[in-house]
């Protein structure tokens, strides 16, 4: 059954029609798939590979994509019903088919790899215009551009030429034959000259550094959004490698703004301080918690879920040099909670179970043990504090503003509060 592309058009004699999509879905459990059977015909209807709109499937639902063009087997990872992929793939048609002046499917793709743009062209009103880049498939579009545009438009002048060169021929005039042969080479010479031009630009040495940073960042785009793609296991990897290659340089004491935000690109910023323990801690712990300080608080700051990271990453520490730390917990956890790493209510959820989920559950009872004394310490701590402050709220209470007619000023007195039983008869005015 076939559908119209532009489904906000209801006219049933509406000549641009494409089938409707036919989902399967194959496998159980994690290994479940979603496969669509006719993509290679529906994205024939709307004159785009069929890679496009499955990418664009896989971006929308955040699922790993398969392609297997020998076979025209075309997959989703997930279970995905086809009335929903139907709908979806509306979006695509209007970001990536539809015209934006006549909003007819007649347009085609202009990628441009070393600009990093899109452009499109419309055969039935004559539109041209640019996509919007940021979107997660443009990406994928620049890196696996249309196959037929360069080729088809290459042969499409190929037969023109043929054609005139044809007429000229039956015309009979051989200055009309050469007039028309300088008309051809012409624009050739002038594509020549454009693309000269374009290199000339680009000869001094400031502007090829200017356009290979250009080129970096380009990369760094490029490889945000496949990166972002990877499982979790893989992104922490590249964090880890990211940080260890800093402190092999011997730029990480400065580094630790680069850190977070390779860690907020990759999207691990609660497990950072988990890896920066394992690379920046060692036996002399607490002078390293002091040196570096400014890089765990860039993460753990208002951050509960990073500070049981930084535990984690400080039982695994433990665990490596264990006869040197095991002794020193308490004094250890001490640092880290003077240096505002760790926040008291983390530090208690954290002792009230021993957990194996870093170190083995013999190593994790011996850690809460020695850290049980500091534990201890910073409950009473707080407990003293709140009862000082409920002190001082009555004293607050006990205080009053005299005003005495004859002074220029206020004069603040504590009293004692008054009792029911002491009360007296006579009220002296004057004296209040």
């Amino acid at each position: 059954m076939s559908v119209n592309v532009n489904r906000s058009v209801s006219d049933q004699f509406y000549r641009y029609k494409m089938p409707r999509l036919i989902a399967k879905v194959e496998g159980k459990g994690n290994g479940i798939k979603t496969v669509i059977v006719n993509m290679v015909d529906v994205a024939k209807a709307l004159n785009r590979p069929p890679t496009y709109p499955t990418k664009f499937f896989g971006c929308e639902l955040g699922a790993q994509t398969q392609f297997d063009t020998k076979n025209d087997r075309y997959i989703v990872n997930g279970s995905h019903e086809a009335n929903k992929l139907q709908d979806m793939l509306d979006g695509f048609i209007r970001k990536f088919v539809l015209c934006t002046e006549c909003d007819n499917p007649e347009t085609e793709l202009h990628v441009n790899p070393k600009k990093q743009t899109i452009g499109t062209s419309c055969k039935a009103c004559g539109n041209r215009g640019m996509l919007d880049t940021r979107h997660k498939l443009c990406t994928f579009i620049l890196k696996n551009p249309p196959e037929s545009n360069d080729s088809g438009s290459a042969s499409a002048k190929k037969e023109k030429e043929k054609k005139n060169r044809k007429k000229d021929k039956e015309n009979g005039s051989g200055s009309g034959e050469a007039g028309n042969q300088k008309n051809f080479d012409a624009p050739e010479a002038v594509d020549g000259d454009d693309d000269d031009e374009d290199w000339a630009e680009e000869t001094t040495e400031e502007a090829q550094r200017r356009r290979m940073e250009e080129i970096s960042d380009h990369a760094k785009n490029l490889t945000l959004s496949e990166d972002l793609e990877k499982p979790l296991e893989e992104r922490v990897n590249l964090f880890y490698n990211f940080v260890k290659q800093k402190k092999e340089s011997g730029t990480i004491d400065a580094a630790d703004k680069e850190i977070l935000a390779e860690a907020e690109r990759l999207d691990v910023k609660a497990m950072g301080p988990l890896i920066l323990s394992e690379l920046l801690f060692n036996e002399n712990i607490r002078d390293q918690i002091k040196k570096y300080k400014r890089h765990f608080l860039r993460f753990c700051h208002n951050n509960k879920k990073a500070q049981k990271y930084l535990l984690g990453g400080f039982e695994c520490v433990v665990k490596l040099h264990q006869v040197q730390l095991l002794p020193r917990v308490p004094i250890i956890l001490k640092d880290l909670y003077d240096a505002d790493l760790l926040e008291e209510d983390v530090i208690f959820a954290w002792a009230e179970k021993v957990s194996k989920k870093y170190v083995s559950k013999e190593l994790a009872k011996e850690i809460h043990a020695k850290a049980a004394p500091f534990v201890k310490w910073l409950k009473e701590a707080e407990e003293e504090s709140e009862g000082s402050e409920e002190e001082e709220e009555e004293d607050d209470e006990n205080v009053e503003v005299v005003y005495s007619s004859s002074a220029r000023e206020l004069k603040v007195e504590t009293v004692k509060p008054d009792t029911p039983e002491k009360e007296e008869d006579d009220i002296d005015i004057d004296a209040i």
